[in-house]
């Protein structure tokens, strides 16, 4: 068996969060299952794999609250035998202009209750993250309001040429690494 991944999209369960600023970690896990004809199941936690060139890649969505991730994630690294070093973790992050993503291996979760939990469950910082920009809130306007609302229409418009480069730049790094991964999404000035 060839070398295999866990990809973790982080986001809130139920239609009243699809599609939400919150849930970029799940539109980014939907596009690559979409991509690669994977079909989901599970109920507790969501999970779809394809295969990429020898490599197996397993996508889960955890079904709990975002900020309550790490159990789930932690579980799946055991079940499936991953090692943390192929974990890579897809989440919102309010500290990027909406458009552009960055990966990252090893920090802190600065403010992000789920990139908390998974930290604390894994009892690690050592596996990648992939933090795709939903930008700032309004002055006045509160932080948890903003995540969860759905995007505005300029940003629904420009959402799936996100997804694209983001699902790109995974497989870029399941196949190659995280070098070729930063490469793919500096091509679209998302360093």
């Amino acid at each position: 068996m060839g070398e295999q991944w866990l990809v973790a999209g982080l986001g809130n369960p139920t239609r009243r969060y699809a599609g939400t600023r919150h849930n970029a970690g799940f539109l980014v896990a939907d596009r690559l299952a979409e991509r690669h004809g994977a079909r989901w199941r599970g109920l507790t936690t969501r999970t779809a794999s394809f295969e990429l060139d020898g490599r197996t890649v397993l996508l889960a969505e955890p079904q709990w609250s975002i900020n309550l991730s790490g159990r789930p994630v932690a579980g799946l690294l055991r079940r499936h035998g991953v090692p943390v070093e192929r974990l890579l973790v897809v989440q919102d992050d309010l500290d990027f202009p909406f458009g552009t993503a960055r990966l990252k291996r090893g920090g802190g979760p600065g403010g992000h209750n789920g990139a908390r939990s998974v930290h604390a469950a894994l009892g690690t910082a050592d596996y990648a993250r992939l933090r795709v920009g939903v930008g700032r809130p309004a002055k006045g306007e509160k932080v948890s309001d903003f995540v969860v609302a759905r995007f505005s229409d300029e940003e629904r418009a420009r959402v799936p040429e996100l997804l694209e480069r983001c699902a790109d730049a995974v497989e870029a790094l399941v196949l190659h690494g995280p070098h070729r991964a930063r490469d793919v999404l500096e091509a679209v000035g998302a360093r």
